[in-house]
């Protein structure tokens, strides 16, 4: 079970902490988002807790790069579907965040967060919202992740680049990934010397490649006043909506942001058509190596029994976990553990999660099929990716890009109830 904090971290003594470079360092990982844009995905999970891979979770990048990265005081702020990203997260142990002193804490809403509370409160109002902890545990450097991409990264080196330049905000960026649209993410143009000149939050028409990759490290006082300046000078009953609204903006205004560029593969896998993407770049190996001996992506899992292929089975350029049954075919897909694909059945450019069954004759192409869904027709999401929620019964087929909402019957004469992108 995850360590929840008491909300009373003023007792720890300020000398304690991860420190880089001389300066002590917390992490904060934003995972309170409901992920809205996945549909019914996020129906009854956080999108951090969303499998990837087979046998991880989005999460566990950001848990895996801070754990590669030196860093052992780790804070997961919560809000929607606690207790499924707290089965995952047990008590940070697969992470090497099990101690006694520090390491992961979960901060699960509290009374004066302000999500889900004031119009337009976001990401920004999450940081507001524990700002007194953050000063009672007195860090002289605070990074602010999201658990929803796909990369890995030395935070550490970002670190050092921001003590160096003196910023009071660093912001990892990358170039605009292909087939990704720049409306959905915070635009930079930046100086040769590195710092951020401009920067436009999801314009309806983007200028330039450079976006941020929702990495940012922060200098910890200036993070603190800048969020009081914003809470002071918001209209009450408003929120401060995200870190690209007011936040992020301020700093580059006052001239004290600057760019630190990620070398290497990252994308927000926040739509349905980015996280199939996601798949066949891993399947395809332009995506990061989940195994790779110096930086391997570490998980929490439920041990099983092997996969069993079958002798009529034929799988190609697919990834099979443990647990799986396999007498169909499949093809350019990931199967989680305990997934079924019965003799006669095809997956093809799919991803399907734990313990979902393909019966036989049926056909599955270019989908997502969420855990313990059973699926007995076709399925093809033609030129888009159609989404069977969890425990939704497929008997009539299914085309285009449509979703189906969990544990859902769907026969002759049904109707969708969420269709194309969310």
């Amino acid at each position: 079970m995850a360590r929840f904090s008491s909300r009373s971290l003023s007792s720890l003594p300020a000398g304690r902490g991860t420190r880089v470079a001389g300066k002590k360092v917390l992490v904060l990982i934003l995972a309170g988002g409901k992920g809205q844009r996945l549909g019914v995905l996020t129906h009854e999970r956080a999108k951090p807790a969303l499998t990837f891979g087979g046998t991880y979770r989005l999460i566990d990048f950001a848990l895996s790069n801070c754990m590669h990265s030196g860093l052992s005081d780790v804070w997961v702020l919560e809000e929607y579907q606690l207790h499924t990203l707290n089965d995952h997260l047990t008590n940070g142990r697969p992470w090497d965040l099990d101690r006694t002193h520090g390491g992961l804490e979960v901060l699960p809403p509290s009374p004066d967060t302000l999500t889900g509370t004031l119009e337009d409160a976001g990401n920004a109002d999450a940081l507001h919202a524990n700002r007194h902890l953050i000063r009672s545990y007195a860090p002289d450097v605070v990074v602010v992740l999201s658990a929803d991409h796909v990369y890995t990264l030395d935070y550490g080196d970002v670190i050092r680049h921001h003590l160096q330049v003196g910023a009071d905000v660093t912001m990892v960026t990358t170039d605009l990934p292909d087939g990704e649209d720049g409306r959905r993410f915070g635009n930079v143009a930046v100086t040769r010397s590195g710092r951020v000149k401009r920067f436009d939050y999801k314009p309806d028409e983007p200028r330039g490649g450079q976006i941020t990759t929702e990495v940012f490290v922060y200098d910890a006082p200036a993070l603190l006043r800048t969020l009081d300046d914003l809470r002071r000078d918001t209209p009450a009953g408003r929120g401060l909506g995200d870190f690209g609204h007011a936040l992020i903006p301020a700093f580059v205004a006052a001239k004290t942001a600057h760019a630190f560029p990620l070398d290497g593969y990252w994308l927000d896998v926040g739509l349905p058509g980015a996280y199939l993407r996601a798949h066949q770049d891993l399947l395809s190996g332009r995506s990061v190596a989940l195994d790779t001996p110096d930086w391997p992506i570490l998980s929490s899992s439920i041990p099983r029994m092997p996969a069993w292929l079958a002798g009529e089975a034929r799988v190609s350029d697919s990834l099979i976990s443990y647990g799986c049954r396999v007498e169909g075919r499949v093809t350019r897909s990931v199967l989680s553990p305990g997934v079924t694909v019965e003799a006669g059945a095809v997956v093809e450019d799919a991803v399907i999660l734990r313990d979902a069954t393909i019966r036989a004759g049926a056909h599955v192409r270019r989908a997502i099929v969420d855990e313990e869904a059973v699926v007995a027709a076709r399925v093809d999401g033609g030129d888009g990716v159609a989404v069977i929620g969890a425990r939704a019964h497929i008997a009539a087929p299914i085309r285009g890009d449509m979703q189906v909402e969990p544990g859902r019957r769907w026969r002759r004469g049904s109707r969708p109830t969420v269709t194309g992108d969310v």
